[in-house]
């Protein structure tokens, strides 16, 4: 349904410039009010306003992108894995075929059958929907930060530093902001530092994904190496960590220069790029709403799957179903992610293993890489697996850690390390 702009149309006439096009002929022709705002233009934003702009039977809605940032620097990659093709396809950087587990009890390469491992630059991603929504009039951008989201009667109100705007909805993906609360949630980070390296000999396999290399030293933490490479001689190395805080910067690098030296046998390499980042894994609620025209997207909204961190399919998973039921009934869904509870519980009793005992999160992967096939691995992370298959992933792993959990959970109280 389209909003009722309200404007004084003689007034508006008598201050308007005579040739306004792009964004400003839009702010004219609405007085700053639009059906949909998007309080963020990162992957959350960007991918919603994608999606409406391929949905025709919202042809007519007026978009308004605020995002604080010009969006021009290549400021993180996103990896996924997909057994189908994506609206993203075009500018996937790189896929694999193969996905390498390897541990001090295990070392396997998986061939792929239904999926592929893609990853995606954040740069190619901005200017992909950026140049899909040039010339759509429907959509306008806006640099600025949103300080204030408000419900109103009919709607939202939304406040800048220079001015507000008024919306039917908002879809808010700024960071959430949580207060912490330990005595009852688990709050952990997935954080890294990562090399795009140059080397001058072949050393890569440009067709396999070293998804977890855990053969380094645990130090009570789930640690653990992640390579993609590009060619045979250029790859991104990241050394990857899953624990309660980060480290100093000059430790990851440690770590990466140890596993290119003890591992890869490269003393000589050539650093092109430099990846780094922190993913809240928790699971304190990120509500889906805050309010009736209120819908949160992204981290905020719990996109990030709390076990893991991977995040980019779940937004595009988000996204399709929010712009489904906008089109079909003017508001978004009743349940807006679709998010199902045995899965939430899954991330819960996983997270309070790595809060309590982060090394074990080794033995815990080698055991399912070991007695799954890799297909339903994925499957499972991808919150896709029948009640009959869960029951096969669980049944594959030492089962005394997840009951300890499961008593944590019953008490409402997390695990802890025990000193």
């Amino acid at each position: 349904m389209l909003i009722q702009h309200r404007y004084n149309e003689s007034a508006l006439q008598s201050t308007r410039p005579e040739h306004y096009t792009g964004a400003r002929a839009f702010f004219v022709a609405v007085n700053y009010d639009c059906d949909y705002l998007l309080a963020g233009g990162g992957a959350a934003g960007l991918s919603l306003a994608y999606y409406l702009s391929c949905e025709p039977r919202l042809r007519d809605k007026r978009v308004v992108i605020i995002e604080p940032q010009a969006k021009d620097q290549n400021d993180r990659t996103w990896s996924f894995w997909a057994d189908s093709p994506t609206p993203f396809d075009g500018i996937v950087a790189h896929e694999w075929q193969k996905l390498a587990f390897r541990s001090p009890d295990l070392e396997k390469v998986f061939d792929l059958e239904r999926y592929r491992y893609k990853m995606i630059r954040g740069l190619d991603f901005y200017r992909f929907v950026r140049n899909a929504l040039a010339d759509n009039p429907q959509f306008a951008f806006v640099q600025e930060t949103v300080i204030s989201i408000e419900n109103t009667s009919d709607g939202v109100s939304v406040g800048t530093a220079t001015r507000s705007y008024s919306a039917r909805y908002v879809f808010d993906s700024r960071p959430p902001e949580i207060t912490r609360r330990p005595d009852k949630y688990r709050y952990l980070l997935q954080h890294f530092v990562g090399w795009e390296i140059e080397t001058d000999r072949d050393v890569f396999d440009p067709t396999t994904v070293e998804f977890m290399d855990f053969r380094g030293a645990q130090e009570q933490e789930a640690r653990f190496m992640y390579v993609l490479p590009f060619s045979k001689r250029r790859a991104l190395v990241e050394y990857t960590l899953f624990s309660g805080s980060i480290l100093q910067k000059c430790d990851y690098e440690v770590f990466i220069k140890k596993y290119l030296r003890d591992t890869l046998g490269l003393e000589q390499y050539r650093i092109e790029a430099e990846e780094i980042g922190a993913i809240p894994m928790t699971d304190h609620p990120l509500p889906a709403t805050s309010g009736a025209h209120i819908i949160n997207l992204g981290t905020r909204a719990g996109r990030a799957k709390p076990s893991t961190g991977y995040a980019f399919k779940r937004i595009q998973e988000h996204s399709a179903r929010l712009v489904a039921a906008l089109a079909a009934t003017g508001a978004p869904p009743a349940d807006p992610t679709g998010d199902r509870w045995q899965f939430r519980l899954f991330d819960t009793l996983l997270l309070d293993i790595m809060q309590r005992r982060g090394e074990t999160t080794r033995d815990l992967f080698t055991e399912l890489f070991a007695r799954n096939p890799v297909e339903r691995i994925l499957d499972f992370l991808d919150e896709r697996t029948s009640w009959a298959e869960n029951l096969q992933v669980m049944n594959s792993v030492t089962p005394w850690p997840f009951l300890r959990s499961i008593g944590h959970v019953l008490r409402g109280r997390p695990g802890q390390r025990k000193l």
